[in-house]
């Protein structure tokens, strides 16, 4: 595929590399020369130090025959113009990185699809999601929805108090078991599990199960003992910060700390609506933390645009005692040292927004894709078409290749699990696991064998 990018920033460079070890054929675009030479001679990708607004860059860049164009500058409005410039030229998608909630309203999303924007993404406003749903179970490392919660994904860090350990898969999760286990960290190592495999302690698996088999999974992994959230302290008054306060749960308590005083007033202006308080201070202070209840909080939230200080600021917090811990990390090469410090729940904006990005440029129905970062592997929703081979035979006998597996489906809004005796029907919304990266090659294997 043809890919063109406006905007090396982080979550440009980012997927421009994911997109180059690919194979796809990738092009760069940004008005700053400076961010053009951080890229790494070793990636395979076309830069051009231009104006991604001029019609002559692209044209030189190729929009014309792009599957995909993607606006990812620091400023939306040039995202905007230059998709629906990009649109105009032929580009068969577009993409927008946005900073403005109301643009994502459904109210607006023909407005935009007139504009030549096909899909428009707030990656703050993802992020804060994802904090949301983490702050909701305290003991789980990642949740994720499928469908409103007919499915949901659950990452759990397993510890000895887990009566599942040292068992194989298959003797835990049969047919008439309330979940799948779907993917498993251990060490450095992802493993896509097999009937044989087991769960050890440390390990962190992912879980598919049903909303009302969450309390059952929470027995089993032997967290029953944690604390549900109700305090929250976040550290840093970013955009996702406010995006995560505006929907936080009522029951729960939020205090932001910030350091900067004119920004203190500015979370004041947009927060006026909220119980939200917020205080002028340093969230690695000590005794500020204490004096502000830090014995008494439930989640500690960093969210500063240095990762450094985002774990050292989560650590400072376990060390008084509080369990959920979330850090804002958008250096990926600290990913795997705050896996290694037991930080918790590790949010980075670029995998979030490369997911949505990736799920743009799959052929197949692929209604939601997702990268599980702490466990290098992609899940993806594909929905099964009238008269695929997927509908005729039952999973075990679909010759699935190795690494990959279905962990659930939804069938008229009712979340199902999946066993090698089930049979997909035609609609049927089909969560699809496999290692990271490898997701093109499973939609090309779908779409040979005719399944999908």
């Amino acid at each position: 595929m043809k890919i063109v990018i406006a905007g090396a920033g982080a979550v440009g460079t980012h997927l421009s590399r994911l997109l180059s070890t690919e194979k796809h054929d990738c092009v760069l675009i940004d008005a700053d020369e400076k961010r053009l030479g951080s890229i790494d001679s070793n990636y395979d990708i076309m830069a051009l130090n231009a104006s991604p607004t001029s019609i002559k860059t692209l044209k030189d860049a190729g929009v014309g025959s792009a599957d995909l164009f993607v606006g990812v500058t620091p400023e939306e409005s040039t995202n905007i113009i230059a998709c629906s410039l990009a649109h105009q030229l032929g580009a068969k998608k577009t993409v927008a990185r946005i900073d403005n909630y109301e643009y994502l309203l459904q109210s607006n999303q023909q407005f935009f699809k007139n504009l030549g924007v096909d899909s428009l993404i707030y990656p703050e406003v993802l992020a804060a999601s994802d904090i949301i749903n983490g702050l909701k179970l305290s003991w789980v490392r990642q949740r994720w929805d499928v469908h409103d919660g007919a499915l949901v994904l659950l990452g759990v860090k397993l510890r000895e108090s887990a009566t599942i350990l040292n068992q194989p898969l298959k003797d835990l999760c049969g047919p008439n078991d309330p979940y799948h286990i779907v993917a498993i960290r251990r060490g450095d190592d992802t493993i896509i599990p097999s009937g044989i495999d087991e769960l050890h302690a440390y390990d962190l698996a992912y879980f598919m199960t049903t909303a009302e088999y969450i309390p059952y999974i929470r027995k089993i992994v032997g967290k029953e003992h944690y604390d549900d959230v109700q305090n929250v302290i976040i550290m840093g008054g970013s955009k996702t910060a406010v995006r995560a306060a505006l929907t936080l749960p009522e029951y729960m308590n939020l205090k932001i700390i910030e350091h900067d005083a004119d920004r203190c007033e500015r979370l004041n202006q947009l927060l006026a609506d909220t119980d939200t308080m917020v205080i002028h201070g340093d969230g690695r202070d000590l005794a500020l933390l204490q004096e502000e209840g830090i014995k008494h909080t439930q989640a500690f939230v960093a969210l500063t645009d240095n990762a450094e200080t985002n774990i050292l600021a989560c650590l400072t917090a376990k060390k008084q005692g509080v369990r959920k811990t979330i850090a804002m990390v958008e250096n990926l090469d600290y990913v795997s040292m705050a896996e290694g410090l037991d930080i918790g729940t590790i949010i980075n904006k670029k995998t979030i927004a490369a997911s949505h990005i990736f799920q743009m440029m799959m052929k197949a129905d692929v209604r939601n894709l997702r990268s599980l970062m702490m466990v290098d592997s992609d899940v993806a929703e594909f929905v099964a078409a009238e008269g695929s081979r997927v509908t005729k035979k039952v999973v075990k006998d679909l010759g699935l290749p190795f690494g990959v597996t279905i962990g659930g489906l939804v069938r008229n809004g009712e979340g199902q699990l999946v066993s090698g005796m089930t049979q997909i029907q035609p609609g049927d919304s089909v969560m699809v696991f496999c290692h990271e990266h490898q997701l093109g090659k499973i939609e090309k294997f779908f779409k040979k064998q005719g399944l999908f």
